[in-house]
């Protein structure tokens, strides 16, 4: 019998050209604003084809508190698994965090190499989404646990706001894809773990 792979760590994102996922204010205004063309969308980035391989989800509180705000779940909590079905999200917090209701979500408090065994547990055959932010892509990466990139760089730039990965990445990176809707454009990497450290 064939062994199964291990799920891959995606950091699948959008972040403006000079490298900012969001404000200052975990504002995405300037994103919604945009629109791709899906006809020239990348396979590797259409949403629907990316997300039928995740089996489980990572996020940050402030990524969190964003999309619970913006998809208005308080009121409206089909939304949730409208768009994410029942995947198990693990949502890294230190402190409380609004619930929605009929959605699997895990919250952990405590280092992201602790939790990451029970992710992949949870992930199946499936990959695990890391939606953000940066500093939580940074801890998954000091583990050893990221695999890849896929951002989706917008044409606009903030001058100042939540970075995309506040980490050194040299020599780490491989180029796998480069593309362009004439919005966005698209790009791809393979990540190697730091030397320094174990894989988890």
């Amino acid at each position: 019998m064939a062994q199964l792979r291990p799920p891959r760590c995606i950091y699948y994102t959008a972040a403006t050209l000079d490298g900012f996922l969001a404000d200052e204010h975990h504002d995405l205004d300037w994103l919604l604003r945009l629109t791709p063309d899906p006809e020239r969308t990348p396979a590797a980035f259409d949403f629907a084809s990316f997300f039928g391989t995740v089996g489980a989800m990572v996020m940050g509180a402030n990524t969190y508190r964003w999309v619970y705000r913006h998809e208005n779940l308080a009121t409206h909590p089909e939304r949730w698994t409208d768009t994410y079905g029942v995947v198990p999200t693990w949502v890294f917090t230190h402190g409380e965090l609004p619930e929605v209701v009929g959605a699997d979500i895990r919250t952990v408090r405590g280092p992201v190499a602790d939790a990451l065994p029970a992710i992949r547990e949870t992930a199946g055959e499936g990959d695990i989404w890391l939606l953000g932010g940066g500093e939580l892509a940074g801890q998954v990466d000091d583990a050893g646990a990221l695999d890849e990139l896929r951002i989706s760089i917008a044409p606009v730039t903030l001058g100042h706001g939540n970075p995309l990965l506040p980490r050194r990445l040299v020599d780490r990176l491989t180029t796998t894809g480069v593309h362009s809707d004439g919005t966005f454009a698209y790009l791809s990497y393979d990540v190697r773990p730091p030397s320094s450290s174990l894989r988890l």
